[in-house]
């Protein structure tokens, strides 16, 4: 393998085999984690050689998730903190404004790098994923990302997707999007360090990448969650191993170390839940990380000194915190929330003579990717011509609402648009066998919101193909499946128990399914089983139920183990084509539906 050469400040294309040996087989990344630490360079950035230190402005984000128009209704605001103790909403987000905060941010920073936490691709609106998120990646090249780790979603579609990402080439089954276009891949490396191949236990993708200016070197490792299988399906993991990522991250920070790089940022796709849900909260009030909880503090706790600081996503919060290493010493660990809404700015002062970064000089602050200052020509530019390829789908009108419904926007465990994606599951799963008795959806399928104000000239509570493919993008099928009441009752007590206790993931109801969750209680104790009712009569431990679920779930995704153990499978429709059905089927100009009231879950606090 060509190993990777410096980059001049035109920055050339990093082709595809110099950065990442994958695609069936991954045979050769050997070869290229032998030879990229000694090559691997980004000059881009332009400075003159100072005293024995120098600032390095590391710009960064995470959870894009191919949202290049500005995300909709309450996914794409931000809360801010005011000075007098009032908060706001602000609109933020758009790949046009992001690149414009980008661009701005780096004036007069000669030294400047930017980077992101995975979730880049993956669950994406229908302008970028009906183009298995060509479109992002083309953009993420023009906003001059350098380098990011992979997360969860980038498996979405299996590794050899994940590949063509990075090194280009048109989809094998769907072709070229443009005539006479051929899709040239990431200009930036996607690093995975803990992504094995089951059967060679090489790395799939490049395990880290430094980045060199004017004797400034600084290394980045990039790592996903280990648990990426439980909450991918199994197809885009299928022959791989994910690996701990304390002890991945680790392991290339003695690499790096022994090469002489000194100063190492990790990329991390997992993170945190700050006791405030404004990007400006201070999670370091009263004490260094006292704002911050969840699997980033175990993490961070854990991860080498070596490394100076944590850019993490995938909770998709906001938060800039210093979390102690193992030695004690404060250490910085940021999240820039996701779709594009926020960037953080960290300065990394390095010192030339120790080659590390200087921790106790290290600032970090988020910023709002605000709507009022100018889009990028460019940006505008690029989403309109994919737009134009797009519109004959996207513009479809499907149903109609009467006000917004809130899904991932909704900021409650039980979500209205939730619950009518199960309520279409069901009448879906009714078609093919009408003794369903029930669906369950996977609040993390909810990707965006429904909302009331038309996004186009469609009109308002216009329900368009391309709306609804932003709610629903996974194309998983509806499964059907017979489950004992036991195992109904095991799958909502696992809800908020093993692996989902630290942060449950609540599944939403079809309509007759209800049920008391006692959040004043630890582990399964907090589902009040007596309280489980179908249609007002408790469930039986002993009867049969057919359940309907999407495929990602009947595979016992998300921790959700009893609802892979069903019987008599059926496979249906693709969820958006049932949701999509669902709202035609029941709504019209003027009997538009309105949205549920998400009752059907009682939350004792």
């Amino acid at each position: 393998m060509t190993p990777l050469t410096p980059l001049t400040p035109h920055r050339p294309r990093r082709r595809a085999s110099r950065i990442l040996a994958a695609a069936a087989g991954f045979a050769t990344v050997g070869a290229l984690v032998a030879a990229l630490p000694a090559n691997a360079t980004q000059d881009r950035h332009h400075g003159g050689k100072g005293g024995r230190t120098v600032d390095v402005q590391l710009l960064s984000f995470n959870d894009f998730h191919g949202n290049l128009e500005p995300p909709a209704g309450s996914s794409g605001q931000v809360t801010e903190n005011l000075p007098d103790g009032t908060t706001r909403k602000v609109d933020a987000g758009g790949v046009e404004y992001l690149a414009t905060s980008l661009r701005t941010a780096r004036k007069s920073h000669p030294y400047s790098v930017t980077a992101a936490a995975g979730d880049l691709i993956g669950a994406s609106p229908l302008l970028s994923g009906l183009f298995h998120d060509e479109p992002t990646v083309e953009a993420m090249n023009k906003l001059d990302l350098d380098v990011t780790s992979v997360g969860n979603h980038e498996f979405d579609e299996g590794a050899t997707e994940l590949a063509r990402m990075q090194n280009g080439g048109c989809h094998p089954k769907d072709g070229c999007f443009e005539d006479g276009k051929k899709f040239e891949g990431a200009d930036y490396p996607y690093l995975a360090a803990n992504v094995t191949n089951e059967k060679t236990g090489k790395p799939i993708l490049a395990p880290y990448w430094v980045w060199k200016h004017n004797g400034v070197k600084i290394g980045f490792i990039g790592v996903t969650l280990e648990g990426t299988p439980d909450i991918v399906s199994a197809d885009g993991v299928k022959g791989l191993k994910f690996h701990d990522e304390i002890e991945t991250v680790n392991k290339y920070a003695k690499i790096l170390d022994k090469q002489g790089v000194k100063s190492i940022v990790t990329l991390i796709h997992e993170g945190g839940v700050p006791a405030s849900g404004s990007y400006n909260y201070d999670c370091d009030s009263p004490s260094g990380g006292a704002g911050i909880s969840g699997p980033i503090v175990d993490i961070a706790k854990g991860i080498s000194p070596k490394v100076d600081a944590l850019v993490t996503g995938h909770t998709h919060n906001a938060y800039v915190c210093t979390i102690p290493d193992p030695s004690g010493k404060p250490r910085m660990v940021t999240s820039a929330s996701s779709y594009g809404k926020l960037y953080t700015d960290t300065t990394l002062t390095y010192d030339r003579r120790t080659k590390d970064i200087v921790r106790t000089s290290v600032k970090s602050a988020n910023h709002v990717v605000s709507r009022t200052q100018d889009k990028a020509p460019d940006m505008t530019a690029l989403i309109g011509r994919w737009n134009k390829l797009a519109a004959p789908v996207a513009n479809q009108p499907v149903g109609y609402i009467s006000a917004d419904i809130p899904g991932r926007g909704a900021g409650t465990p039980e979500e209205p648009l939730g619950d009518l994606i199960a309520d279409a599951q069901l009448a879906h799963a009714k078609t093919l066998d009408p003794k369903t008795s029930l669906a369950l959806m996977n609040p993390g399928g909810v990707r965006s919101d429904l909302v009331y104000k038309a996004s186009g000239s469609e009109g308002d509570g216009v329900v368009t193909y391309g709306e609804g493919f932003t709610v629903q993008p996974f194309s998983n099928t509806v499964n059907l499946a017979d489950l004992t009441g036991a195992q109904v009752i095991t799958a909502l007590q696992q809800q908020v128990s093993g692996s989902n206790e630290a942060s449950p993931k609540i599944l939403q109801p079809s309509a007759g399914l209800t049920y008391t969750l006692d959040m004043t209680k630890t582990g399964a104790a907090r589902v009040v089983v007596d309280s489980i009712k179908l249609n007002g009569t408790a469930i039986d431990p002993a009867a049969t139920y057919r359940v309907a679920m999407n495929s990602f779930l009947a595979g016992g995704g998300d921790g959700f183990a009893a609802l892979g153990q069903g019987k008599n499978p059926l496979v249906g429709s693709d969820d958006l084509k049932a949701f999509n059905d669902y709202l035609t089927a029941n709504s019209s100009a003027t009997s538009p539906i309105a949205p549920p009231k998400a009752d059907r879950i009682t939350i004792v606090k």
